[in-house]
């Protein structure tokens, strides 16, 4: 059969059961007054997407040879420092099958890090954004002056497409909740970051998009996942919350599941605590957001925030999330080989030198502030003393 064919064939299967798929939601999903009485025995939540600037991405942060955790160490003090209490953290599914034992050893390392600090981890175990062909080993050097050059997707689109491999991606989600379901050093999991995330909708991402899937399939894909992943953690059943945040499309819809794509109905309908993404230059819209999302009764915790260039700062959205009571966790904290204190837009146009702008990121790699008022009003916030 033509592969045009078999793609237009798929897509009209998708959307005819869309319905079904989205109506479903898996036992063991915790009441609002149980997610409530969770949120209410912590203090406000303040943290970064924590990586550490030694590490291109996930598998450079967790892999034997590159673990560092002198580095981890040193930068989850700075984070302290800061009056920080919460760190989301990216898993890789790769990590998993390579050898689970130590994967498991490290994470525990990692672990007793953050705790000697107070600082909770929210894991990360999928995510559709950037390279997806992710690859053992040796990871690549990054592209100077460019966003991101070496961010993976988890699973990728080797996994993504083939449903013969969810096996492995279920014994994965299994077994890393398996053996920390009880673990209070972790606050939550979230199961999938930004599903159905098309890079070329990030002004373009160069050679990353080659090898990616049609744009009109994936949410297919994402959507199995995005269910299966449910399935999954509520059969482990951990003591801890699952949540996958919500971060496009019509946020007028936010509140009201029905009216969302299935994919993000299936989400937020699946999810103990809310959470989701803001990017945006309006304050108007990050207000607007907050209030769709507040129809749900449960806590609400905001998983990525702070892109400078967009207007969008801690002296801007973070003091609103401290206002209502919503949880903030930034992007980027010590500038590394993320290069994330480039915009998204250097996948287009050439950067020779460090942006006078940085666009995500907190300190240098020496522990200096990229902006001192910055960290006076971050600790502000966080009641740092």
């Amino acid at each position: 059969m033509n592969i045009k064919i078999k793609i237009n064939l798929l897509i009209i299967v998708f959307f005819a059961v869309q319905t079904t798929f989205a109506q479903e939601i898996y036992e063991g999903k915790w009441s609002a007054e149980k997610a409530n009485k969770w949120y209410n025995g912590h203090d406000w939540f303040a943290g970064a997407n924590f990586n550490p600037s030694t590490a291109i991405n996930q598998l450079e942060m967790w892999q034997a040879d590159t673990f560092d955790l002198e580095t981890i160490d040193r930068e989850m003090e700075w984070s302290a420092d800061l009056g920080f209490n919460l760190h989301r953290v990216y898993l890789h599914n790769l990590l998993w099958q390579q050898n689970s034992c130590d994967f498991i050893d490290r994470i525990d390392q990692f672990l007793e890090v953050a705790d000697k600090y107070d600082i909770k981890i929210m894991f990360v175990l999928f995510d559709d954004v950037w390279n997806p062909e992710p690859k053992l080993g040796k990871q690549p050097e990054p592209v100077p002056h460019r966003h991101n050059s070496g961010w993976l997707q988890a699973p990728g689109k080797e996994y993504l497409q083939d449903p013969s491999k969810d096996s492995l991606l279920e014994g994965y989600v299994k077994g890393l909740l398996k053996a920390f379901k009880n673990d209070n050093r972790i606050v939550a999991w979230d199961l999938y970051n930004e599903p159905t995330q098309e890079n070329t909708n990030w002004y373009g991402s160069g050679s990353v998009n080659k090898t990616e899937l049609p744009v009109d399939v994936k949410p297919m894909y994402s959507l199995r996942l995005v269910k299966n992943a449910f399935k999954w953690a509520r059969e482990v059943n951990p003591s801890q919350p699952l949540t996958i945040g919500i971060w496009w499309g019509d946020i007028n819809n936010w509140g009201t599941p029905e009216k969302l794509p299935v994919v993000d109905r299936v989400m937020v309908e699946n999810s103990d605590i809310i959470t989701f993404h803001t990017y945006d230059k309006d304050m108007d819209v990050v207000r607007k957001k907050i209030t769709e999302l507040k129809k749900y009764g449960r806590p609400i915790i905001c998983t990525e925030y702070m892109a400078r260039g967009e207007n969008n700062t801690f002296e801007t959205v973070m003091t609103i999330l401290k206002e209502e009571n919503i949880g903030a966790i930034n992007w980027g904290f010590v500038a590394g080989k993320t290069n994330t204190i480039y915009p998204w837009k250097s996948w287009q146009e050439k950067f020779t030198e460090e942006p006078k702008v940085w666009h995500h990121d907190i300190l240098r790699k020496d522990g200096t502030p990229y902006d001192p008022k910055e960290i006076d009003l971050i600790r502000s916030l966080t009641g740092y003393r």
